[in-house]
């Protein structure tokens, strides 16, 4: 299928400022500087910057082109990323237009493939340019022996035992397996792994990290959620709930909970809530972090599959696209539960969302 017009727009833009350069940047030069580790690979800003099977770049990489572009300093010894709190007022005019413009480009490819990967290559949230790629997941509870008061896990998760199932460590197996699966489907050359948080190492924080679940199974959520000092939700325990732990909103001053319906055989799930947030991994800003959360597993579910379910998540991605175009994001989400099963949110359906937040705008509660 040949690409789309704008899709060879945005290549042709991003390969004219390359080759316009009067200091004869390389691909090689480019991919160096984009990334403080060097891991952006020579190969990928060849494909963006391909007129005939052009793949279209993170919006957060559209950030780096143009703080990259905006100044000659970056060229003072070898090419690098000057930070944006360095530039000069003109610098930094000069880098807020080119940004928009390479953003409304990206739009434009968007737009016109309906956030379906066609005439562009695609980019989705799931997709990454390079790796690794690390999932970290919650441990499941240890089960407590109501004669012994002992605790114990199932024995299949015994190392000891004979037929040991290391799965049976984890919970939140649903959202792992889904998000798994589609990981493993988009990006099939890169290395991905999955860790309990007991078994996460230093390097593993320094990928694309992925948490999945809440802070009372996985203790990684807890530790990021304060580190992002900037980001206004939290989550805590509650005297009344002693399932999950609810979500509250700074900012707004407001705490988001589960419905329940009363039932004959007693309270019965009816409503979730999930967390999607997507940032720059604070341990190293060319990679990104998302936390995918919720009161419940329900909620955990809801929240990878609001961008993995076939049925909703091309509407999702483009409308992430246009609210959230520099990537960054928070989501606080109504899951649906019918017979036990978690419902994909629609993002267009404005009662699904119960909070947004982004770090240039500002939040509103809904």
């Amino acid at each position: 299928m040949a690409p789309s017009s704008e899709a060879v727009r945005l290549a042709r833009r991003l390969r004219g400022l390359r080759e316009s350069d009067e200091s004869g940047l390389t691909q090689r030069d480019l991919a160096n500087a984009l990334s403080d580790d060097s891991r952006v690979a020579v190969a990928t800003i060849s494909s963006w910057e391909s007129l005939s099977n052009p793949k279209l770049p993170p919006a957060e990489r559209l950030r780096s082109y143009a703080l990259f572009f905006c100044t000659d300093r970056s060229h003072e010894g070898t090419p690098h990323l000057l930070a944006e709190r360095d530039l000069t007022p003109p610098e930094r005019e000069r880098f807020e237009k080119l940004h928009h413009e390479l953003v409304g480009l990206r739009d434009a490819v968007r737009n016109q493939s309906g956030a379906s990967g066609s005439g562009g290559g695609g980019s989705y949230t799931w997709d990454f340019e390079s790796g690794p790629i690390t999932i970290i997941c919650p441990e499941a509870v240890p089960i407590v022996n109501p004669e012994t008061g002992r605790e114990f896990s199932h024995p299949l998760a015994d190392e000891r035992h004979p037929n040991y199932t290391r799965m049976f460590r984890y919970a939140d197996l649903d959202a792992l397996m889904e998000l798994w699966g589609h990981i493993r489907a988009s990006n099939p050359e890169l290395q991905i792994v999955h860790r309990l948080p007991s078994e996460v190492m230093a390097d593993d924080m320094s990928s694309h990290v992925i948490v999945l679940g809440g802070i009372g199974l996985n203790h990684v959520t807890k530790r990021l959620l304060k580190t992002l000092r900037e980001l206004p939700v939290s989550q805590f325990e509650v005297a009344d709930l002693k399932t999950g732990e609810i979500f509250k909103a700074s900012d707004a001053n407001k705490e988001f909970r589960p419905q329940w319906e009363e039932t004959s055989d007693g309270p019965e799930l009816v409503e979730d809530v999930a967390l999607i947030t997507r940032v720059r991994n604070p341990f190293n800003h060319s990679r990104t972090l998302t936390i995918c959360n919720g009161i419940h597993s329900r909620g955990v579910l809801g929240a990878v599959r609001t961008l993995t379910d076939v049925r909703v998540r091309e509407r999702n991605e483009a409308f992430l696209s246009s609210h959230f175009p520099e990537g960054s994001f928070a989501l606080l989400l109504r899951v649906p539960v019918v017979n036990g099963e978690a419902i994909s949110p629609d993002l267009e359906i404005e009662e699904n969302r119960l909070y947004e937040w982004s770090p240039t705008d500002k939040a509103a509660a809904k």
